[in-house]
């Protein structure tokens, strides 16, 4: 089984289907999906074998890079190009607490629920 994204007129994820495996190759199942909804309409992979990352809703399909790319969560993250992530402007700390991201003070914050 593979999944399928459709993309809007700003290459924006509009949707992600489950569909027909491209192992068959008597179809180019993105074209047969894109045509049925009239929508252009990429694979996507779980597992990263494609595309870089799996396509989620608000996503955004770059055709340069050929990747899926999630929403920027932050104005001061920037895309890490090898994974098409986002990253923060420092390292989040890694001493097994909760944290949280605070723009206003550009730094980590220890979460508290």
């Amino acid at each position: 089984m593979a999944h399928y994204a459709f993309l809007d007129e700003n290459n924006i994820v509009t949707e992600v289907i489950a569909g027909n495996d491209e192992t068959n190759t008597a179809y180019d199942w993105e074209v047969y999906y894109g045509a049925i909804r009239n929508q252009v309409c990429k694979r996507t992979s779980y597992n990263n074998n494609i595309r870089k990352n799996y396509a989620g809703i608000g996503y955004t399909y770059d055709e340069q890079r050929d990747a899926f790319i999630p929403p920027q969560p932050y104005p001061s993250w920037t895309l890490v190009e090898n994974t098409c992530l986002w990253a923060s402007p420092i390292p989040m700390p890694t001493d097994g607490k909760s944290y949280e991201w605070d723009e206003s003070t550009m730094s980590w914050v220890r979460y508290s629920a």
